[in-house]
């Protein structure tokens, strides 16, 4: 498997955000999932939306990609549109983040059903918390399933006990537990496992780079250019 994964400025690239969309409703879909809060072509307006992609060498179809929301006091992350109206307290939590530092939610992660198990979702949730040094912010925040806990917690997201039912949220329906995680410091990446860690440093230092990644059966050859031009 051969990829391309490259971040960009959502405002910057809007054909490439429709094509975002249009690719990531066709997973939901195909998981029945419809309710997802920000699932709206309204974030590819917004000036404080990044992206990160993955696409097909073969083809150049994106079969991946992940969001990047910075809070700017005006807009709802979307973890806040998600699970605000069961627990006000997270309005609180993104507004001291805010005022001391800056605050991104990393969200949106997706994968096309083809390439589903691959590893492809890991290789996105590295490039995207790489990126985030380049985003004036001091802490990196997501909304994740049970599922993909594990992964999220080797790139060193921590999870929120504070918030919900000991964490826990019933999002994006019932048969979903989502629980809310942040980067307390996503700078230092210290955190994070130290495999993890390794290939995001790498990837903060030289942000063009060919590598071949180990997914989860195989290899992926994945050419990255993570460089976001404002």
């Amino acid at each position: 498997m051969q990829l391309h994964f490259r971040a960009y400025k959502a405002i910057n690239e809007l054909d490439t955000c429709l094509k975002f969309i249009e690719e990531h409703r066709n997973v939901l879909r195909d998981y029945n999932i419809s309710n997802i809060t920000t699932n709206t072509e309204e974030w590819m307006h917004n000036p404080n939306v990044y992206c990160v992609i993955a696409q097909d060498l073969s083809n150049n179809k994106i079969v991946g990609g992940l969001r990047i929301h910075i809070s700017d006091g005006s807009s709802a992350l979307p973890v806040e549109l998600a699970i605000g109206r069961m627990d006000q307290r997270i309005h609180s939590v993104v507004e001291n983040f805010r005022k001391n530092g800056g605050v991104a939610e990393l969200c949106a992660l997706w994968n096309a059903k083809a390439i589903a198990g691959a590893g492809v979702s890991t290789l996105l949730v590295r490039a995207g918390i790489a990126v985030s040094n380049q985003l004036e912010i001091q802490t990196l925040m997501c909304i994740c399933a049970d599922y993909t806990l594990n992964m999220f917690q080797n790139a060193g997201f921590i999870a929120d006990h504070s918030l919900g039912l000991n964490g826990g949220f019933p999002y994006p329906n019932a048969n979903y537990t989502a629980r809310v995680l942040g980067i307390m410091n996503p700078h230092s990446l210290e955190s994070a496992n130290a495999f993890d860690r390794e290939r995001m440093e790498s990837l903060r230092s030289f942000p063009v780079q060919r590598f071949a990644e180990q997914g989860t059966n195989q290899k992926i050859d994945v050419y990255y250019n993570l460089v976001i031009v404002k």
